[in-house]
């Protein structure tokens, strides 16, 4: 299944006060496992960068001035995610952000139903445990070495690595492939054991008959040769015509 796991970063916390989206990275990923395939984006959000949010992602108004404005990079976000399920850490306040720069271009809000919170699951599967993108990188062994600061294309690359643990993905993977390993050295096993009775022939001695003539005109070098002795010494014998 194809889903969209998308991160952003913000000129602050609310969208009603004015704040705008200056950054989305996505990644898309098939049955948990990372295509290849991304979207990102830097965003000129048309006003001041705060002091705050400058602390938490480390994009000067200077440095965003250079790239597109939303208005000019929306649809190519758009036909990435397609109509995918789009996962998010704390999914409310990405979506908030992108529903208000949707309607600042008369665009449809993205649809409550296909959107999946990881934050939500972290809580129902680890109660009272730290939920932070963070604490569950550490969790799950994820590595945050590259995380100096917030990045939308970094941490939706990580948090594509603790949805398939959320999910399940991993361990799922591994106890198939240890299942999978046992059912084919059991299969090898089945083969290899003998049969404690021959199984009768199929063939009519009329058909067995024919067989050994047609044999007869491909000369001694024939591969069938190697094994018609070996089912005449099995004492096998050809069931009688009807």
């Amino acid at each position: 299944m194809r889903e969209i796991v998308f991160d952003t970063e913000t000129t602050g916390l609310d969208p009603a006060q004015g704040h705008r989206v200056v950054e989305i990275g996505a990644v898309e990923i098939s049955n948990l496992i990372p295509t290849g395939r991304i979207f990102h984006a830097y965003i000129d959000p048309e006003r001041d960068m705060p002091e705050e949010a400058f602390r938490v992602h480390g994009l000067s108004r200077e440095f965003l001035l250079q790239h597109r404005k939303f208005r000019e990079i929306v649809a190519e976000f758009v036909d990435f995610i397609e109509d995918s399920p789009l996962v998010a850490h704390n999914a409310e306040f990405d979506v908030r952000f992108l529903n208000a720069e949707f309607a600042l271009q008369k665009l449809p809000a993205l649809s409550p139903a296909r959107i999946i919170d990881t934050l939500a699951m972290a809580r129902r599967l680890h109660p009272g445990s730290p939920a932070s993108l963070d604490a569950l990188c550490q969790r799950y062994g994820v590595d945050l070495s590259r995380r100096d600061k917030h990045g939308a294309l970094l941490d939706a690359g990580l948090l594509a690595e603790v949805y398939a643990e959320l999910r399940g993905g991993r361990q799922a993977a591994l106890s198939l492939a240890t299942v999978g390993v046992a059912r084919r050295a059991q299969i090898g096993n089945d083969l290899l054991r003998a049969r404690p009775a021959p199984l009768r022939g199929r063939l009519t001695a009329l058909e067995d008959e024919a067989h050994r003539a047609f044999l007869s005109t491909l000369g001694k070098a024939a591969l069938w040769d190697k094994y018609l002795p070996q089912i005449e010494e099995s004492g096998e014998q050809p069931p009688s015509a009807a």
